[in-house]
């Protein structure tokens, strides 16, 4: 009878070997080293194989060859307390087959590295100390190099005056940066950047010393809209949701932005941002009546839904 729980046990093995730090050591990510090098209980190490694969795969693959079922909220768990160390650490690579495709996409898929792949097969062998030596020495240099190559398909974006922050590659962020770029200096000159959520990253950048001053308290559950501006000529805070996939400021969202800023000593301006018309057309009849959409193919120009004023916040209902 074969024990599954020899190989789950060699897996921790070789994560604590490869100097993966402690939070990492465990069943867990043991079952996705296994998953990544598709190692079902019948083979042997030497057999190890190198299958693009995403965490839902990851979890039906360990479900099916060791038993072990994880809920779907456990998803972002594997991905940020296991995957993203792998990644990290020079074992897996994240969308070698597409390096700049979006954080966020339902394609995401790792794949073992060529060289831990090599060195993984050798487990078990007359050879595997000699190799573990040699993969060690080398991993700093490696490591290296592909946070070079991640680093590549960043978004660069000026959040400030010679100051640059990188969001994650995709659609999305893409258009973050227009927002940032393009809609600011026309609509709302000399306006700080306060916040900008990143679709790797929830806090992106967020200056939090301001946000402090101008009597918004956030709550660390809470979502926030994906770019936050202070204008400041005419103290009025612009909560701008980038919608290239997901809703824009309906009902819902603007009653959830305002109890979010609700403490806010500046009024509140909401805004949704399209890359295109095609796209927001998709939305028209969602979005919220007294609220603003910019279009980024079309950045000279403001459409405002109803209201006594254009591009200017109003007074909760008492």
């Amino acid at each position: 009878m074969i024990n599954k729980s020899n190989y789950i046990e060699a897996a921790q093995q070789i994560i604590v070997l490869l100097g993966l730090p402690r939070s990492q050591q465990n069943e867990r990510s043991a079952l996705c080293l296994l998953a990544l090098i598709n190692l079902t209980p019948d083979r042997s190490w030497s057999e190890a194989e190198n299958p693009l694969i995403g965490i839902t795969p990851i979890m039906n693959w360990v479900k099916k060859h060791y038993g072990k079922e994880y809920a779907p909220n456990t998803r972002e768990t594997i991905r940020r307390q296991t995957m993203h160390q792998f990644c990290d650490a020079g074992i897996a690579i994240y969308n070698p087959d597409k390096l700049d495709r979006p954080v966020n996409s339902p394609k995401a898929v790792y794949q073992i590295e060529p060289s831990t792949l090599s060195l993984l097969r050798t487990f078990g062998s007359s050879i595997w100390s000699e190799e573990i030596e040699k993969y060690l020495v080398d991993r700093e240099t490696l490591i290296d190099r592909y946070a070079k190559e991640r680093e590549q398909n960043l978004i660069p974006v000026e959040i400030a005056t010679g100051s640059v922050m990188n969001l994650s590659p995709g659609e999305h962020n893409e258009l973050i940066r227009s927002i940032i770029e393009d809609f600011a200096p026309r609509f709302a000159p000399g306006s700080v950047l306060v916040y900008v959520g990143d679709t790797g990253d929830k806090w992106g950048y967020c200056n939090m010393p301001l946000l402090t001053e101008l009597g918004v308290k956030i709550d660390s559950h809470g979502k926030m809209p994906d770019v936050v501006f202070h204008y400041t000529s005419k103290n009025w805070l612009l909560l701008v949701e980038s919608v290239t996939s997901h809703g824009p400021v309906d009902g819902k969202r603007h009653d959830e932005l305002a109890k979010l800023f609700a403490g806010a000593k500046a009024g509140l301006v909401y805004i949704t941002a399209f890359p295109n018309r095609a796209i927001m057309g998709r939305y028209l009849g969602e979005i919220a009546w007294e609220t603003e959409v910019w279009v980024a193919n079309a950045p000279s120009h403001l459409i405002h839904f109803n209201g006594e004023r254009f591009l200017g916040p109003y007074s909760s209902p008492q």
